[in-house]
């Protein structure tokens, strides 16, 4: 088994990449998706969400209420480690069941936003950054997401710097172009994943 794990900043284009690489063959462990699995209602950890920031981030449905969480979080760093205090453990158990159920010839892929903020590089065998400019991923998000461009610096600003993502980078995947410049890139990491796997390189 080679593990990967893939990061890049917000609007970089990390979850284009994970999903031309699951369409080569990857076995993608999706950290963002399971994050919102692990905070489901009548999940333990939404009750310790509740417990932690009050009935308010809830929705009237009972879920989660995902852009007040997030207003309340991105603003104060203190409130954004009490939150990742309680997803991260619990992202991190179900990403290692999702990884022991792989072949053991497969690659596996880890999809982790915050892969350089939280010192997880040993944990794989190589890791992937897809990477863009600051300037790129703010016109991303407020083009494409419709973020407010205050949110969307507060945003990346809570995340590593590009140079700290770079710095834990094995592969590194330019995405400051259009979508068409980035499929053959992927292409061609893939082939590199697939070279390790099959001569057991790490």
């Amino acid at each position: 088994m080679l593990k990967v794990g893939l990061t890049g900043g917000i609007g970089a284009g990390k979850s284009e990449v994970s999903r031309l690489l699951a369409g080569y063959g990857a076995i993608v462990v999706d950290a963002d998706r399971i994050a919102r699995e692990v905070v489901e209602p009548g999940t333990p950890g939404l009750a310790a969400v509740v417990a932690a920031f009050g009935e308010s981030v809830l929705t009237a449905e009972g879920t989660l209420d995902r852009p007040k969480l997030g207003s309340i979080v991105f603003a104060d760093p203190a409130k954004l480690q009490t939150l990742n205090a309680i997803v991260h453990p619990l992202v991190g158990a179900r990403s290692a069941e999702l990884e022991a159920a792989a072949g053991a010839d497969a690659i596996v892929v880890h999809d982790v936003p915050l892969l350089a903020e939280n010192g997880l590089a040993p944990l794989y065998d190589l890791v992937v950054v897809v990477d863009a400019a600051p300037q790129t991923q703010l016109a991303r998000l407020t083009a494409l997401r419709g973020m407010a461009e205050e949110e969307a610096r507060a945003r990346m600003a809570a995340q590593a710097s590009r140079e700290q993502r770079l710095a834990v980078a094995t592969l590194v995947i330019d995405n400051d172009g259009p979508l068409e410049a980035l499929e053959p890139q992927v292409r061609k990491v893939w082939e590199e994943l697939t070279a390790r796997a099959a001569g057991g390189a790490a």
